[in-house]
């Protein structure tokens, strides 16, 4: 892997390389990090009666006061520009109802079912959108990457088109090795933006496709599609009317099963036009299939909020420069249609994301126990709608309470370690930044090892808020679990990580289990409050690295 290379050089030169030393005095503040406020927080917010935390509902506004609330407790400042501690987020909310029927030859094929064989939806704030006869173009993994020499498009005219494409990045075997992926081309096994769905979407929509369907697959997913369903098989959200301009008229997910048929149906197969597709040589290919796609929407005005507070600089030259905490406080609310008592349709996110929630509250009274405050301002930003496509991040970035160019770091935290203290822990984006020296500074003073992403072909690094603001040139932090979990077999954290996106991450199973152990959590939680004190005081902006996809601008 290209990345850990340098990573690894990073560690041997540790003690020459790092921004700053340590502030004084973090040792008895970093004891405020407590598992079992955690755990009450975690509890109270993934509670049946915060139903979901779903933007613009009555469990938005439970979790908005409540957060406001522990802000004011902890004695943080309101840090909005009206003096309050909530920054307005005006969104559209809509409810899609697709019909997706195909013909081949004239012929009309079986119908597919919405939400079982595909979700479909059109971010387009109007009632009705309808393709019309619009033929199908297989077009590999959809992908422009001049730096890597690939084009999967090849100047073909793809307007009013509907896009069938590959997630993820081309697996591209490596020569020297091909039981491995090759490390020159897209990172290697570590997933880069152009895999995302994200991108995928915003490139049919510049190429003028009245549609796009992903072909859902969850090894490269990286989840089940019940994920898919849950996350867009119901209200979606965008910021005013500006999601629509990064999606093509409709969106949609398709099972591979179905997409397999689908392909059958017109003479090809699907597993020969992947194989196809992990050529720099492959061209679009014309299926032969229309498509009429109608989508009606009910389309409604919604008004969400981050909460915003902050810890004012001591330093008068330094304090209008900022390191910005973040954790989203949504979920996805409720779904009534799912069987069982209220309970069971209540999607709970107590990992996702009542725990980031909880720990912005213990990093801020960490901060608060110091002797004297930080030279800069430290900023929590409780962000909505992440689970939405990062809207509550979006909208700060784009409407930050401080200067982007004066925010030193963003350090984001979104799902916690529950299983017990580990020997490592994990650097999503790992070799981006220098903000690593400081992290394995941190993890070293710990006894532990810090190492980079231990799935890198999952992407992470695009799927949480922190992506915004690297988007903005900012230096980014996030962190994830390790997986050498002290006292268990060495399987262990990697079994406990695969259940719960299995069986936990965007169903309504995310609940408080009996069997949590916050120790680890509360570790790495000391880890991100010792780094982002130590940026706050210190006389160095962390920097991208010149390799580095983000830089900020004018650089």
């Amino acid at each position: 892997m290209r990345k850990l290379i340098p990573f690894g050089l990073l560690l041997a030169g540790l003690a020459a390389c790092a921004l700053n030393p340590p502030a004084t005095g973090p040792d008895r503040a970093e004891r405020r990090i407590s598992a079992d406020d955690m755990l009450r927080h975690i509890q109270q917010l993934a509670s049946d009666e915060f139903e979901g935390r779903a933007p613009g509902s009555r469990g938005e506004q439970l979790t908005v006061d409540y957060i406001r609330r522990e802000f004011e407790r902890l004695g943080l400042e309101p840090a909005a520009a009206d003096g309050s501690y909530v920054q307005a987020v005006p969104m559209v909310g809509i409810n899609s109802t697709p019909s997706l029927t195909f013909k081949v030859g004239g012929q009309e094929l079986k119908p597919l079912r919405s939400m079982e064989d595909y979700v479909a939806w059109s971010a387009r704030p109007v009632e009705k959108t309808r393709v019309e006869a619009s033929e199908l173009v297989f077009v590999g993994h959809g992908v422009q990457a001049p730096e890597y020499g690939w084009d999967d498009f090849k100047g073909m005219d793809l307007r009013g088109k509907t896009l069938v494409m590959l997630i993820n990045d081309p697996a591209i075997p490596d020569p020297a090795n091909p039981s491995r992926l090759d490390p020159r081309m897209f990172k290697g096994s570590e997933m880069t933006y152009y895999g995302r769905w994200t991108y995928k979407f915003e490139t049919a929509a510049r190429l003028g496709a009245a549609a796009a369907i992903i072909v859902h697959e969850t090894g490269p997913a990286g989840y089940p599609f019940d994920v898919v369903r849950h996350s867009w098989g119901h209200k979606n959200l965008g910021l005013a009317d500006s999601k629509a301009l990064l999606h093509p008229p409709v969106s949609a997910w398709m099972q591979q099963q179905s997409v397999s048929e689908l392909m059958k149906a017109a003479g090809f197969e699907l597993a020969a036009l992947k194989q196809a597709a992990l050529s720099r040589d492959f061209r679009p290919v014309a299926l032969g299939i229309q498509a009429r796609i109608d989508v009606s929407n009910r389309v409604e005005k919604l008004d969400s909020r981050n909460v915003v507070a902050r810890i004012t600089g001591s330093d008068p030259a330094l304090r209008n420069e900022a390191v910005v905490y973040t954790a989203h406080w949504d979920h996805l609310g409720i779904d009534t249609a799912l069987p069982g008592p209220r309970g069971r349709q209540i999607y709970h996110g107590a990992l996702d994301n009542a725990a980031g929630v909880a720990s912005l509250f213990n990093i801020a009274r960490a901060f608060k126990a110091l002797p004297e405050r930080p030279r800069r301002t430290v900023l929590f930003i409780a962000t909505t709608a992440e689970e939405q496509g990062l809207l509550g991040a979006q909208h700060y970035v784009g409407q930050p309470l401080l200067p982007l160019d004066k925010t030193l770091l963003a350090v984001n935290i979104d799902v916690l370690n529950a299983y017990g203290r580990t020997r490592d822990l994990r650097i999503i984006g790992a070799g981006r930044s220098d903000v690593d020296e400081l992290v394995v500074r941190e993890a070293q003073r710990q006894g532990r090892t810090a190492l980079p992403d231990a799935y890198p072909e999952l992407g992470s690094f695009y799927r949480s808020d922190q992506f915004e603001f690297a988007k903005a040139g900012v230096p980014v932090l996030f962190l994830k679990a390790g997986t050498q979990v002290i006292g268990k077999p060495e399987a262990y954290g990697g079994e406990r990580r695969h259940d719960y996106v299995s069986h936990r991450y965007h169903k309504v199973d995310d609940v408080v289990e009996e069997h949590w152990d916050l120790s680890g959590a509360v570790e790495d939680l000391q880890v991100l409050f010792r780094v982002g004190l130590s940026v706050a005081n210190g006389d160095r902006r962390p920097q991208w690295r010149p390799d580095a996809e983000f830089q900020r601008p004018g650089r």
